[in-house]
């Protein structure tokens, strides 16, 4: 859905030449076109307007003096510096334009009618005036020559497999009778030159001729192979012209045919056979086709035409036609009608071969033109409900229009049809945002007819409806209606003479006013005018556009681009540069269009789209070029750009990997767009979507969520973005507009949830808008069902950066229960009985759900009866919570509500069979009701309510009771049933005390024996437990005997010694056994020295201190300073082999700072922890799902931890292994400072002076070795942690990949702990002052 819009017209008028022109041709390097007349050559510059060199061929004798000969073709030669002339009388020359020497490279006898060379000039063929082809080499030396009429098919002629004869076949609705007419030749069109023509395919593989067979006259078709083999002859076609282009791409060859109600441009196969066709706006022996021109990426097909020759003094127009496809259909993209003077008669014309759209005419008055053109969608550029999102195709006369709004309709049909007198060349909508459905419509007359959409006093003739119309289908459309029909004025009556072009980039800007620009024709500048209107002297019916104001700009507008909110205009000059025009000023002006900064913008590369757009709060020229580079002011942000639209605040674009982003510019910068456009994985989920291959934007629905893309094919596709989804949804939720959004969410899948999350507060502040809006009892029930705990804003849809954050709710409240409550609020005051299921599904999707509600409430209703029309039945409402729940477990809660009657309907309305649940529910009704209660509630598993009326049905059911819960492991809850006073609470202590026995938890299970007075069993608990003072306790309430007692006391004594418990052990020894002696050892072995002396002294056993509290003492001693001298001995080596190890890893990292061996060895240490590690940096080491890495057992894991720290010196983790050894060694350090305080005091004691010096001068020295130490080991750079990157807005890619690879040669996460440094308490006494 697509126009060609023209970019740029450069002309060269009254070319200094003599005699006239005849053909041309293009010097692509050079930028030249090099013209043939009837006197020689002429090499002209169009851009400088000059003339470079002339070379006659009049004076070198191969052309005649008198003006009648004739260059039939020439051919610039780029790898010779030269060009090839063929002359009509048979002269094959080779000039060199430089040196500006001729050389005849060969001559035909008979002449040369046509000479064409291969697309790769490696061949060259010659139609001579014997009517036979003649091959040559590039170097002009002849391959073969054969006639040009041949009586064989070709290679490719078709085998008939003798199935039936031509009589037998059918021949569709000619009738039987077409087999037995006899085939008739027509001969060739009156108006044919009979002359050959000859198009090679694009890879130079083929060319097809067309000759007039003079045999029968009528023209034929015929291809060869490059090897000048005939491939096929076309099948016989009444009226076929002369004509002849094949299309580069390979597929067809195009001609005309004139039929009898008009003239076709028809297309053949390779194979000679007819492959479609289209007509031309042209009657019968109207016009005439000279030739027929695909341009470079065959998309474009030019027709060129004449009118036929009716009186002697008829003036004679020539036109150019431009013909692209789409959807099978084609369209009439520009019509150029040359006007009737000699001068303004084409003699050639020819596409450029680099340039897609750019088409070169040659005029018989030495005028040159050179035409761009560029593909535009013409569309309207509301931003409101009203726009109706307008997209204008023009074909031909007709502009076809589609109102994307109401209906999408695929090309070529369309909403309606705007019939114009004459061709339509530009389509412009009114730059007004509440008028933008409005169009003008120039044609090439230079006729502007306005279209206004509103009330028309009567029906417009021109105005037809499309696919909407007829068949009985009919959609509410107001068409528009013609205003008015304006002529321009010609900006310079000189234009008219040749160039039919003279305006382009009409833009509506205000009611009666229009901006259009226009080239000069003698120097590269433009000029921009401002159209108004002015009364004319034709009447009321037609009016004049005049210029008002023009302004002049140096350099050539490629493109102009208006903003309707911002009411700005930009200018794309071709260099690139960025003009402003000012146009609402009086006089038109223009200045350069300034960045931020101060500077002029200018494009690096001429762009063929641009628009304005506001980024960031700046006014930004947004630009997209022919090779798919994407520009923002003067800045590069992407190179796979298909195509782009803006709609609010929304930039949308197609790209080559098939996607479709959607980016929201407001509060952005352009670097976040950059980054976006430029990232291959996009974090949020709303912006880039999936499309078909080679989609484009067609336009976007305001104040919808449609997205209309067009495939290459010309088919449409509706897409619905997710961007522009939930923008609508969230504006409509901001506006209470809860229907719209419903409606919008429930067709294209969105999460309901959207509705409440988006902004909770507001929706339960409005929820009796909520279910008036939507006023449907399935649509609520709907919103029911899809809510869930989760905040989809924070998962599934996360808000625009720029929204203001929602209040975190309470944790302890729950969405759904608060939804669920309020609704059903609403719903109860508004009308219960209408939203009675809805009602019901509220009490169903709470958290918990409340099933017996539900159940009551659906009993009251059958009980009741329906008290008002519309009011639900209990039988509807039971199959409708039948839907919502599992009918066992429906079944399940209505036995749990003890209503027999509640149990029956249920179970009836279920696919239970009575002879399941009537016995049982019969077995029930004869139970007594405490009984009957806990047959049910054991039967639901509701084994606490079981018991609970279990209790109740007396002491005989005691025993049972007690089995359930030793059966259910229920104890808490049934010492809760009964008092502590009775047996009952006694039996059920008992029995959880055994139970916790079993389960080794003994100190609760002697608590629980206590309490019942199971003594016995208490004291075996806590012996097991190690409680010695409960034990002791139950001992008394045993009363042991004393030999027992001492026993025991014993054996409490052994088990607290094996728990290291010295102090506790030698009090049990000296209270309960009355062996101080050995309580005085047991305190000696746990070094509790003062202990020790108090006992002794109590007891006077002062022979005690001589034989075992001394040597004890100095024993201990001497093994603290054994440990202090190892513990010294181990820190310093260690400590050593520590700055061995770093000094070794600095040294590599400096020969090889990419090295990647440590990681390659610490690879082990990360299969547990692959998320901190990057995938790029792990994908040549080991894939992460590797299962015999990151899945290893349990057992395996604790083996690698075990040796991933090994001390083995050049083990890959030394350094590490080091630093935990230093660690622990500093550790176990500090933690003897108490135990050396104690052992000092008592040395000191016995006068064992030297010896406490000597340990408080080891231990100070250790210490102190320790401390200065710490600051070398424990550097600043090891401090670090290695986890958290450089990261934050100032940071580069460089820095934050230099950061990273620091980290990455130096420590694992896993070991981060390790480079903290052990603490040191110096606060702590543990000197002797005395000792010093």
């Amino acid at each position: 859905m697509r126009n060609l819009k023209l970019v740029q017209t450069l002309e060269f008028k009254d070319i200094p030449a003599p005699g006239k022109p005849q053909c041309f041709c293009l010097r692509i390097e050079q930028s030249t076109v090099l013209i043939g007349s009837e006197c020689g050559l002429i090499e002209v510059n169009p851009v400088t307007r000059e003339v470079k060199t002339e070379i006659s061929l009049v004076a070198e004798g191969f052309l005649p003096e008198d003006g009648s000969g004739c260059i039939v073709g020439v051919q610039d030669l780029l790898d010779q510096e030269s060009v090839c002339v063929a002359t009509a009388s048979g002269d094959v020359l080779l000039c060199n334009l430089s040196t500006h020497q001729l050389e005849c490279v060969g001559s035909v006898a008979s002449g040369i009618s046509v000479m064409s060379w291969s697309p790769d000039q490696e061949l060259v063929l010659l139609a001579t005036g014997q009517q036979t082809l003649i091959m040559m080499t590039r170097d002009f030396e002849p391959i073969m020559e054969q006639p040009i009429h041949q009586d064989d098919f070709g290679e490719s002629k078709f085998v008939t497999v003798g199935w039936g004869k031509k009589e037998t076949q059918f021949h569709g609705s000619e009738g039987r009778q077409a087999a037995f007419q006899m085939q008739t030749h027509e001969s060739a069109l009156p108006w044919d030159d009979c002359r050959a023509q000859v198009t090679w395919r694009g890879d130079g593989q083929f060319f097809a001729v067309s000759v007039v067979c003079p045999e029968t006259g009528a023209r034929k078709v015929r291809v060869w192979s490059r090897e000048f083999a005939l491939h096929s002859t076309s099948e016989p076609v009444p009226g076929l012209g002369p004509a002849l282009a094949w299309k580069p791409s390979g597929s067809l060859i195009a001609s005309t045919q004139e039929k009898p109600n008009g003239q076709d441009v028809v297309f053949f196969e390779k194979n000679g056979l007819l492959h479609g066709h289209f007509m031309l706006p042209f009657f019968k022996d109207e016009v005439k086709v000279n030739d027929l021109l695909w341009n470079a990426d065959s998309s474009v097909l030019a027709v060129w035409l004449e009118d036929l020759q009716r009186e002697e003094d008829f003036a004679l127009k020539t036109y150019v036609q431009l013909w692209t496809v789409g959807n099978y259909h084609w369209y009439l993209k520009q019509n150029l009608s040359f006007n009737t003077s000699v001068k303004s008669r084409i003699v050639s014309l020819m596409w450029d071969p680099v340039i897609p759209y750019r088409l070169h005419v040659l005029c018989q008055g030495w005028h040159y033109l050179c035409y761009d053109w560029n593909w535009t969608t013409d569309r309207s550029s509301g931003d409101n409900s009203s726009d109706l999102a307008n997209v204008a195709v023009i074909d031909g006369n007709k502009v076809l229009v589609t109102v994307f709004r109401q209906t999408v309709i695929p090309p070529p049909m369309c909403t309606y049809c705007l019939l114009l007198p004459h061709p339509v060349n530009q389509v412009t909508f009114f730059a007004h945002s509440k008028k933008s459905n409005d169009l003008a419509v120039l044609d090439d007359s230079n006729q502007i007819s306005v279209y206004k959409c509103g009330d028309s006093p009567s029906v417009d003739p021109t105005v037809t409806l499309g696919a909407v119309g007829g068949s009985g289908f009919k959609v509410p459309l107001r068409t528009p209606h013609l205003e008015k029909r304006y002529i321009i004025q010609c900006v310079n009556a000189e234009d008219e003479e040749v160039n039919p072009l003279k305006l382009t980039f009409l833009t509506w800007i205000e009611e009666d006013s229009f901006l259009a620009v226009s080239h000069s024709q003698l120097s590269p500048q433009s000029a921009v005018h401002r159209l108004t209107v002015a009364p004319s002297e034709l009447g009321e019916e037609q009016e004049q556009l005049l210029v008002s104001s023009s302004v002049t700009v140096d350099g050539i507008i490629t493109s102009l681009c208006c903003s309707p909110k911002t009411k700005s205009v930009a200018l794309q000059l071709a260099d690139g540069q960025i003009l402003k025009c000012l146009w609402e000023s009086p006089s038109l002006a223009v200045e350069p269009w300034m960045s931020p900064g101060g500077f002029p913008i200018r494009f690096p590369y001429p762009c063929t789209q641009t628009e304005l757009a506001v980024i960031g709060g700046e006014e930004c020229v947004l630009g997209l070029t022919d090779r798919c580079r994407f520009f923002v002011s003067d800045t590069e942000v992407a190179s796979n750009i298909t195509s782009f639209t803006l709609y609010d605040e929304f930039l949308l674009l197609t790209t080559h990997s098939h996607t479709c982003q959607c980016f929201s510019l407001r509060d952005t910068s352009l670097k976040t767009l950059q980054a976006g456009l430029c990232s291959s994985q996009v974090a949020n989920g709303e912006v880039l979507r999936k499309v078909e291959r080679g989609s484009r934007i067609v336009t976007v629905v305001p104040q919808d969520t449609k997205l209309i893309l067009q495939m290459p094919r010309g088919n449409l596709e509706v897409v619905h973005h997710r961007a522009l989804v939930l923008a609508q949804i969230r504006k409509w939720l901001d506006k209470l507009m809860f229907k719209e959004a419903f409606e919008c969410m429930r067709k294209l899948r969105i999460n309901l949830n959207l509705i409440h999350d988006h902004n909770p507060k507001v929706f339960l502040e409005n929820v009796e808008t909520f279910i008036r809006q939507i006023d449907s009892v399935n649509h609520i029930n709907l919103f029911f069902t899809e809510l869930k705990e989760e905040d989809v804003t924070r998962t599934m849809y996360p808000p625009p950066l720029t929204s203001s954050a929602q209040l975190p709710m309470d944790p302890t409240v729950k969405k759904l229960d608060l939804i669920c409550d309020a609704m059903r609020a609403a719903m109860e005051s508004i009308n219960p009985h209408k939203y009675c299921l809805s009602i019901l599904t509220s009490h169903v999707k709470k958290t918990t759900p409340e099933l017996e509600l539900v159940l009551q409430k659906v009993h009251e209703l059958q009980e009741n009866g329906p008290s008002v029309p519309d009011a639900v039945s209990a039988e509807d409402a039971l199959k409708y919570l039948l839907l919502l729940v599992d009918v066992n477990e429906l079944y399940d809660h209505s036995l749990g509500t003890y209503d027999f009657d509640l149990v029956i309907m249920v179970a009836e309305k279920s696919q239970k069979d009575p002879k399941e649940y009537l016995p049982f529910l019969n077995m029930l009704k004869k139970m007594e009701t405490n009984y009957q209660r806990f047959t049910i509630d054991k039967h639901l598993k509701r084994y606490e309510k079981a018991i609970g009326h279990l209790s109740k049905c007396g002491p005989e059911y005691f025993p049972e009771c007690l089995n359930l819960i030793k059966d259910k492991n229920l104890y808490k809850e049934a010492l809760k049933l009964y008092l502590p006073s009775t047996q009952q609470y006694k039996a059920v202590c008992f029995a959880y005390g055994e139970y916790l026995t079993q389960e080794h938890q003994h100190e609760m299970a002697g608590l629980l024996f206590a309490r019942c007075g199971a003594y016995k069993e208490a004291l075996s608990a806590f012996l097991a437990c190690g409680s010695w003072q409960q034990a002791l306790c139950m001992a008394a309430q045993l009363h042991l005997p004393k030999n027992q007692l001492i026993e025991l006391s014993r054996t409490l004594a052994g088990k607290l010694a094996e728990q290291r418990k010295y102090s506790e052990a030698a009090t049990v020894l000296e209270q309960y056994a009355q062996d101080y002696e050995e309580a005085v050892l047991l305190l000696l072995e746990g070094a509790a020295w003062e202990e020790a002396l108090r006992m002794v002294y109590k007891y006077n056993r002062l022979d005690i201190m001589e034989t075992n509290i001394k040597p004890s003492i100095l024993e201990a001693q001497k093994n603290y300073i054994a440990f202090l001298d190892s513990q010294t001995t181990t820190f310093s080596r260690h400590k050593k082999r520590l700055l061995v190890v770093r000094e070794l890893k600095e040294q590599a990292q400096q020969v090889n700072p990419d090295d990647d061996v440590s990681r390659a060895q610490e690879s082990d240490l990360f299969s547990e922890t692959s998320s901190v590690v990057s995938g790029s940096e792990m994908s040549g080491k080991y894939s992460h799902s590797n299962s015999r890495i990151s899945a290893r057992s349990s057992k395996n894991r604790r083996k690698a931890e075990r040796k991933k720290h090994s001390l083995k010196e050049g083990s890959p983790l030394e350094d590490l292994a080091l630093l935990e050894a230093l660690n622990e060694v500093v550790q176990s350090t500090e933690k003897l400072k108490d135990e050396v305080h104690c052992i000092l005091k008592v040395l000191f004691l016995f006068e064992f002076d030297d010896q406490g010096r000597e340990l408080q001068e080891a231990f100070e020295g250790a210490l102190q070795l320790m401390e200065r130490s710490l600051p070398e080991i424990w550097t600043l750079t090891y401090q670090q942690n290695p986890a958290i990157p450089i990261l934050g807005p100032n940071s580069t890619a460089n820095s934050i990949m230099a950061s990273y690879q620091q980290q990455r040669t130096t420590v694992p996460v896993l070991d981060a702990e390790l480079f903290v440094p052990p603490k040191m308490d110096r606060r702590t006494p543990w000197k002797l002052s005395l000792l010093e």
